[in-house]
């Protein structure tokens, strides 16, 4: 009885705080004005374009995961019948996934056809889904609560606009769109202090997250010399420079040492 006093108390002042930031209605749309098109360049010649792919690894063991306590909120408790841990090391046979892979520098002035899909974050089982993610400037992010649970979205980046809204129904959704390059931005829910996610955003199509074996791929470069970077939430980053000529594949490996996680 003491817990669900605690979380309806947190509730209602959630709720109060949404609807204080404009959060209460069923479609909300702080930011759907898409920006142009990146570049004003010449457009990648996909006869000559070539590939650059790879695995990232991580060297050791990997640290444990934190534990998750949901039980203050009775619905995340029903969502996750087993013990729930944080996302931040996830680890098969060394491969290591969640790494945002992209192409840092090198592209010069190329223009590039704007996206037709919609990237989605989803608040699905008290969790982000996708946890590491992204997405070009001016394309509209799409972010759902498929819990029955008030939920809110943080987002806290540098270069963008700061934005927090709450989301206090099942099925409510929202679009917002980034309108500088950023890697990475960090979102959080102040609801449910474990849930944490992060977008990088582009003015160009050549970034990917790695899947569980560790595997990314970046196709349609223009051939060109390039700095590729890899990015982990608690790795940090690695770079490494590589060289595509026409129609030509690449391989470019990034391999992550355990011990770093230990001294963050």
């Amino acid at each position: 009885m003491r817990l669900r006093n605690i979380w309806a108390g947190t509730l209602g002042l959630a709720l109060a705080a949404t609807i204080a930031c404009g959060g209460g209605g069923s479609n909300q749309t702080p930011s759907t004005e898409s920006a142009p098109p990146a570049g004003g360049g010449q457009k990648v010649d996909a006869a000559t374009a070539g590939d650059v792919a790879g695995v990232v690894t991580l060297d050791g063991a990997a640290p444990a995961n934190a534990p998750i306590k949901m039980n203050a909120d009775p619905v995340c408790v029903k969502a996750n019948s087993t013990p729930q841990a944080q996302e931040t090391y996830v680890v098969t046979d060394g491969k290591l996934a969640n790494v945002f892979v992209y192409v840092k520098d090198g592209l010069g002035n190329y223009s590039y056809d704007p996206p037709t899909d919609m990237p989605q974050i989803d608040q699905k089982d008290c969790r982000y889904h996708p946890h590491v993610f992204g997405m070009r400037v001016g394309q509209k992010l799409e972010i759902r609560n498929s819990d029955p649970t008030l939920h809110n979205i943080h987002a806290l980046p540098k270069a963008n606009a700061e934005f927090n809204n709450g989301q206090p129904l099942k099925d409510m959704k929202m679009d917002h769109v980034f309108t500088a390059k950023e890697v990475m931005v960090p979102f959080k829910c102040d609801v449910h202090g474990w849930m944490n996610a992060y977008v990088g955003v582009l003015d160009h199509p050549y970034f990917a997250t790695t899947d569980k074996d560790g595997k990314f791929s970046l196709k349609s470069l223009p051939p060109g010399t390039y700095t590729i970077e890899a990015w982990h939430e608690k790795l940090g980053t690695m770079t490494q420079s590589v060289t595509v000529g026409a129609k030509e594949s690449k391989e470019v490996n990034f391999a992550f040492k355990a011990a770093a996680a230990a001294t963050d």
